[in-house]
C-alpha cells in the first residue's frame, strides 16, 4: 500500500539535510517543520488500528519533537539547544511508554553499556561544556531508558539480537532497536560538535550528518506498524 506522506518525509528530510550542509537556513525552516507532520499524518492514516492510548501518546511525541525540530535549526545557540533536548526528552518518555507496554524491559545485558556511553558523555560535558552539561545529561537519561526498551528481544522475538541491538527483518519491530542506535548516534554527534568542529565547513558537514541519521531514526521509530 502506498504510503505518501512517509515518501514526503524523505524528500523533506533530504532537503533539511542539503540546507543544514550548504548553510541554506531558510530552506531549513521550510522543510525541517514538516518532517514530524508527514509521520504524523502516516500515523493518522495507517496507524488506526493501534490502540488509542497507543496512537495519541505516539501522535503527542511526534508533537514534541516538532517543537524540538524547531529549536535546533539553530543548533549553536546554548538556550535553543536545552529547550530542544526538554522537547525530545518528552518524546523519548512517550516512545519509551510505547516500548514498555510492548513488553520491553531494561534487560542488564543490554543496559550496561548504554550506562557507560551515557556516563562518557556526561563527563565529556562536565568538562567541555559546563553550560549545557546538567541539562543534556538529564536528557540523556530518558534517550538511554528508549534505546535500551527498543532493543529488548521481547520487542521482536523472530529476530537476532547481536551486541544488545534486534537485526531487523521483515517485522517493523525488529527495526526500533536500529532506529533508537540511530538517535543516539545523531544525538551523540550534537554533543561532539558542540564540543570539537570549530570551522564553519566541519560544522556544516556534521550538521548534516546529525539530521541524515535523525531522519532516518524518526522513519523506523515511528511507523505505525511498529507498534500493534
Amino acid at each position: 500500500m502506498a504510503r505518501p506522506f512517509r515518501a514526503a518525509f524523505v524528500g523533506a528530510a533530504a532537503l533539511t539535510v542539503f540546507g543544514a550542509v550548504t548553510g541554506r537556513e531558510k530552506l531549513q525552516w521550510a522543510a525541517k517543520p514538516l518532517l514530524m507532520p508527514l509521520l504524523a499524518a502516516d500515523v493518522a492514516v495507517n496507524g488506526r488500528y493501534l490502540d488509542r492510548a497507543d496512537r495519541t501518546v505516539l501522535l503527542g511525541s511526534l508533537a514534541a519533537a516538532t517543537v524540538g525540530d524547531v529549536l535546533l535549526i539553530d543548533p549553536d545557540d546554548d538556550r535553543r539547544l536545552i529547550a530542544g533536548a526538554s522537547s525530545f526528552a518528552v518524546m523519548q518518555t512517550g516512545y519509551s511508554w510505547l516500548w514498555s507496554r510492548r513488553g520491553g524491559r531494561p534487560r542488564p545485558q543490554i543496559l550496561a553499556p548504554r550506562v557507560a556511553a551515557w556516563l562518557g558523555a556526561a563527563t565529556l560535558m562536565r568538562l567541555e561544556a559546563p553550560t549545557v552539561a546538567t541539562p543534556l545529561t538529564a536528557y540523556g537519561v530518558t534517550l538511554g531508558m528508549a534505546a535500551t526498551l527498543a532493543s529488548d528481544p521481547e520487542l521482536a522475538r523472530d529476530a537476532k539480537n547481536i551486541a544488545g541491538v534486534n537485526i531487523p527483518n521483515a517485522d517493523p519491530r525488529s527495526r526500533l532497536g536500529v532506529g533508537a542506535l540511530l538517535f543516539t548516534l545523531s544525538d551523540g554527534l550534537i554533543v561532539l560538535r558542540r564540543i570539537f568542529a570549530r570551522g564553519e565547513k566541519s560544522r556544516r558537514i556534521t550538521e548534516g550528518v546529525i539530521l541524515g541519521t535523525y531522519a532516518a531514526a524518526q522513519y523506523l521509530l515511528a511507523d505505525p506498524r511498529a507498534h500493534r
